[in-house]
């Protein structure tokens, strides 16, 4: 088995792992974390136009893969892209300010509370292989709040595509399962439970070099402090 296909056989296991499938059911709110694939936004718009949420929140502002891809912050090209597709523009609340997952829902937050919005329950959309790491950094900054999430309906050998790379991919999927690992030691979020194949699959690509996203240990503590006091990253 060459290099690429054992690479792919372990992002596989660990993109089985961070997709729930959880079945949605309608909420009072759609929250779009910001992200480089406009893809989320498209699902994000496709549920509030079927009337699973009232209100669509589009977040972010540069974030490490968007700093030179985009010319605008992350929430502008996704609430530009949901009323492409026929979300109004009334009901979209912008969060252009947050540069982490933390500060997403943080910000959010603020803003709905500022609108006087008080929703009794949330959808979040996001990457298909970030469900897990979305969901626990919500119930971690807001708990105890109904929460539910989701993402583009692709599996992994359909995900990329000229913007983003098969190899890509493989990366960021490795950069966010090192995220959750960190976040969950550290107590960021609830603490996780990692199966050994999920730890097996994660040293296995390290091993392989897809090591583009993963944070170097010499800047873990910088990422905590981000994340814990809501600085920017």
């Amino acid at each position: 088995m060459g290099s690429m296909n054992k690479a792919a056989k372990y992002a596989q296991t660990l993109w089985n792992y961070h997709k729930l499938h959880q079945p949605i059911k309608k909420s009072d709110c759609i929250i779009a974390l910001g992200n480089s694939d406009v893809r989320t936004a498209q699902k994000a718009a496709d549920l509030f136009n079927q009337g699973f949420g009232d209100i669509l929140v589009v977040t972010g502002g540069f974030g490490r893969l968007t700093k030179e891809k985009f010319s605008q912050p992350e929430a502008y090209i996704f609430a530009n892209e949901a009323i492409k597709l026929g979300v109004p523009k009334e009901k979209i609340v912008i969060e252009d300010a947050s540069t982490n997952t933390f500060d997403n829902i943080r910000f959010t937050k603020k803003a709905l509370t500022e609108k006087g919005v008080s929703p009794a329950g949330f959808i979040i959309v996001t990457k298909p292989y970030m469900e897990r790491r979305a969901i626990e950094t919500f119930k971690s900054v807001w708990p105890n709040m109904p929460v539910q999430v989701t993402s583009p309906e692709l599996e992994f050998d359909e995900y990329p595509n000229q913007a983003i790379s098969s190899e890509l991919l493989i990366h960021m999927i490795v950069g966010d399962q090192q995220r959750l690992m960190i976040f969950s030691e550290s107590g960021n979020v609830s603490r996780q439970d990692f199966p050994p194949e999920v730890i097996d699959a994660y040293d296995a690509l390290v091993r392989l070099g897809y090591t583009k996203q993963i944070i170097p240990n010499e800047n873990i503590n910088n990422l905590l402090t981000a994340v814990s006091d809501g600085s920017k990253v």
